[in-house]
């Protein structure tokens, strides 16, 4: 077959068309060559164009590319002074490669490697010379040739992105070689060439950088399947675009699948208690379309902590086939309030058989989403995600009784110090459909193994009176009701957070991570995770500015920069989310960042896979903070064979000076008893667990504490 027996438009555009479908898919399977001179290109988009690539492939074809680098202007000055071009337009290049974050992701890379090492496809660099004053080399051209030399040329706005085939607003206008645009077709290609073999006097084009190159080819896997049965496709139902189905190509791993059953055993209610790391959000999602197979009619409701998980969300929410509302005080989606409103209008009187709405816990909360929800009820699913903050005292009043399907994502569901809570959200979503924990993620090689260090530090003298000051305060805040049990006033509770502060913020830990930091200051990869000293709330989107917190990066960046003279960048509530991702990518290339000095990030659920050695300052005696913590430090990444965590354990004297007869002494043993408990639970899965065993046998003897005591220790627990 050739071009002339396709049926084309004149004009695509992708709110009107599907351009894969109708255009790509049918084009490139009958081409023997492709070119593409564009302005911004991604690897994701050639997942989309599968079928017709694989098309080309066997047909012996070729596909070749014209891309242009984002050049800082630190770049352009480097060229301007002759350093080499080359090297330059590489290091432009590495700092945009995204290293893969799911199995999606890895899938595309793997297919590019592979087209870029058969020799499949050619990718030039294309960019404007230092002595000619023009803007960036940002052309939109393809041009492809059938076995018969046919050419379709097309031009216009669209990127060879996936946001530019599915989200953005893009057209193209198609020209066909053996009509009335032969000319065109001709002048296209004539130009293309001229470009490609670096004859165009207004632009500068080189081979595609080796160090470019190598980090495709390290990226390649061994196996790639090729075959793609065309019969089975054209004849397989197609599922209609905002219908979950699970992605073409995936499959759930058998703990995931036996998740998602008990779940349904248990009438579509239930938690998924399951370690960071392992798959949460996949087995989540997968969840929904079961339950959507079942019923063929569901409104999807779901909701994360802030507008960054639900961007992360949103990646994966289409993937699975579903097209969300996005519903935040930021977000893109101007108009999310009036989608929202007309999908539950239309879902009630049966218009639509489904529609989701992805959004933060504040924005859940809102007069707003709470009148949609109130309209909603049968044929409803509510997931939440990071589902143990929905136990607190105000986020608990929007679990609406009205909804019939429920689903809590947790990898710690258990509330620390708060039993209240914790059955609150046991009684709303009912059992858990499966647990796996850390140590199980370690052991089935869904998180790296790690090395544990505990590194202790004790409050200075200024310090140790204010935290027994505040002691003292506190424990007249407490009283027992008449069932005899202790109850704290607010004024107690927030006594008690100024006191942890205290331990968060501790001088010494300054001096103990500058001694470590003489090993390690020509390493790179490395987090310092400094103390939060404000609590968290979900009163906002996002995550509050900590000032106290922050002048302890302050002195960090200064240890580490300026005496070590290392590459460090912050990582705090100040950077917006574009500046947090350019963060993540230059660290887990080391270029230029050895180091990240972080608050909240991990307490936040931002993944920076590429973390090999943490040094964690925050002395947080909250399980479910810490256990986070450190699920986040070993998700899997390359050249990641483990990880390295060091722990500072704050105290508030020398072990040596514990006078079980001094002022104070209950609330300095329960800091001891409450550190332990972390020490414990941090060294027993260790790949080094002996090491942490004489600084537990210490502090146990020094306080005479005992395992029985250990169990549910927490903050303000002296005062039972």
């Amino acid at each position: 077959m050739s071009f002339k027996d396709l049926t084309l438009l004149k004009h695509y555009k992708t709110y009107k068309n599907d351009i894969i479908k109708e255009f790509y898919t049918p084009v490139l399977k009958e081409a023997v060559l492709y070119q593409r001179a564009v302005g911004y290109f991604s690897s994701t988009a050639l997942i989309d164009l599968t079928k017709g690539i694989s098309g080309m492939i066997k047909n012996k074809g070729r596909i070749q590319f014209i891309v242009s680098p984002l050049l800082s202007q630190e770049d352009i000055d480097a060229i301007n002074k002759g350093y080499e071009k080359k090297e330059i337009i590489g290091e432009a290049l590495m700092r945009e490669f995204r290293e893969p974050e799911n199995y999606f992701q890895e899938e595309r890379l793997n297919w590019l490697a592979y087209l870029i090492e058969e020799g499949f496809l050619e990718i030039k660099v294309a960019f404007t010379p230092p002595n000619k004053e023009m803007g960036m080399y940002h052309e939109k051209v393809g041009i492809v040739t059938d076995e018969y030399g046919n050419k379709v040329v097309f031009t216009g706005s669209l990127n060879e992105t996936l946001n530019a085939f599915h989200n953005n607003y893009e057209s193209i206008v198609v020209f066909n070689s053996w009509e009335e645009s032969k000319d065109y077709a001709d002048e296209m290609q004539h130009d293309f060439e001229l470009l490609w073999n670096d004859q165009d006097k207004d632009l500068e084009v080189i081979e595609f950088p080796e160090v470019v190159r190598e980090k495709f080819r390290v990226r390649r896997k061994e196996k790639l399947n090729l075959e793609i049965d065309e019969e089975e496709e054209e004849t397989k139902p197609e599922v209609k675009k905002g219908f979950p189905k699970l992605p073409d190509g995936f499959i759930l791993r058998e703990y995931q699948v036996g998740a998602i059953e008990s779940w349904r055993d248990h009438g579509y209610r239930g938690i998924f208690d399951m370690a960071t790391g392992t798959g949460k959000t996949y087995t989540g999602l997968g969840a929904v379309v079961r339950l959507f197979e079942e019923k063929k009619r569901l409104a999807i409701i779901i909701v994360c902590p802030y507008q960054h998980l639900v961007e992360q969300w949103v990646e994966d929410i289409e993937l699975f086939n579903m097209l969300p509302a996005i519903g935040y005080s930021a977000s893109k989606q101007k108009n999310w309030k009036k989608r929202l409103e007309n999908d539950v209008i239309d879902f009630s009187i049966g218009i639509i058989d489904t529609f989701c709405f992805v959004t933060t816990n504040a924005t859940y909360s809102s007069k707003f989403v709470t009148e949609q929800m109130s309209k909603l009820g049968a044929d409803t699913l509510l997931l939440v995600d990071e589902a143990h903050n929905f136990g607190s005292t105000t986020l608990r009043k929007r679990l609406y009784k009205n909804i019939d399907y429920r689903l809590a994502l947790s990898a710690t569901l258990d509330r620390h110090g708060d039993e209240e809570g914790t059955q609150c959200l046991k009684d709303y979503f009912g059992e858990k459909c499966i647990e796996y924990d850390l140590n199980r993620a370690i052991k089935e090689k869904k998180l790296t193994p790690y090395y544990y260090y505990p590194v202790l530090v004790h409050l200075d003298n200024e310090e140790l009176e204010r935290y027994k000051e505040i002691s003292y305060l506190a424990s007249k805040e407490c009283h027992r009701n008449k069932h005899g049990k202790l109850n704290i006033t607010e004024k107690g509770k927030s006594l008690l957070l100024q006191r942890a502060r205290i331990v968060a913020g501790a001088k010494s830990k300054l001096d103990a991570l500058r001694d470590l930091m003489k090993k390690y200051k020509d390493d790179t990869h490395m987090l310092v995770y400094c103390g939060a000293t404000r609590v968290q709330t979900f009163d906002a989107d996002v995550s509050e500015v900590d000032e106290e917190g922050e002048r302890q990066i302050v002195a960090v960046s200064k240890i580490l920069g300026n005496e070590f003279g290392m590459k460090v960048t912050h990582f705090t509530a100040n950077e917006s989310a574009e500046e947090r991702d350019v963060i993540k990518r230059r660290f887990a290339m080391a270029e230029p960042y050895q180091a990240i000095v972080a608050i909240k990030c991990l307490d936040e659920g931002v993944n920076i896979p590429s973390i090999k050695t943490a040094f964690i300052l925050a002395s947080t005696t909250n399980p479910k903070e810490y256990i986070q913590r450190r699920g986040r430090v070993l998700r899997l990444a390359k050249d990641k064979p483990y990880a390295v965590i060091y722990d500072f354990v704050t105290l508030t004297r020398p072990l040596d000076e514990v006078n079980p007869y001094s002022p104070g002494y209950n609330c300095e043993r329960a800091l001891a008893r409450r550190e332990l408990l972390r020490i414990k639970e941090f060294g027993e899965i260790a790949k080094n667990s002996r090491d942490s065993d004489d600084l537990i046998n210490d502090l146990e003897s020094a306080y005479s504490i005992t395992t029985e005591e250990l169990e549910g220790a927490c903050d303000g627990d002296e005062f039972e």
